[in-house]
């Protein structure tokens, strides 16, 4: 991850309906959610959806596949986890209390038993 891609992600991030459809597909992995189902759920025309899908795609945010005649997006997590880390990498200039709460945050959601816990 560098700062071009990461300017990319975020970008692409910055937008309320992208914001919640990577949050819908962060709640639904792994098994990912047809374009028209992430519609439904946020209420948003297909064609427009398509064109959010297709930003989020554009920045290695998400990834799809066709099964039949639907196409399933899942959040690409590889591409997540570098962004985030990207972000963290030298928090608190190595004065890792600093960072804890933050980390600590993350921790219930990161275990493989939290499950629903971190919707």
């Amino acid at each position: 991850m560098d700062i071009i891609d990461s300017v990319e992600a975020l970008s692409a991030l910055a937008q309320p309906t992208r914001l919640e459809v990577f949050r819908q597909l962060v709640r639904n992995e792994p098994d990912g959610l047809p374009a028209g189902e992430i519609a439904r759920r946020l209420g948003v025309p297909h064609n427009t959806m398509s064109t959010h899908l297709g930003i989020l795609e554009g920045a290695g945010l998400v990834t799809s596949k066709r099964h039949s005649r639907s196409i399933v997006y899942r959040v690409d997590l590889t591409k997540v986890r570098a962004l985030v880390v990207y972000l963290l990498k030298d928090c608190c200039a190595g004065k890792p209390e600093l960072c804890s709460p933050l980390l600590d945050d993350l921790a219930p959601c990161c275990h493989p038993t939290a499950g629903a816990a971190c919707a």
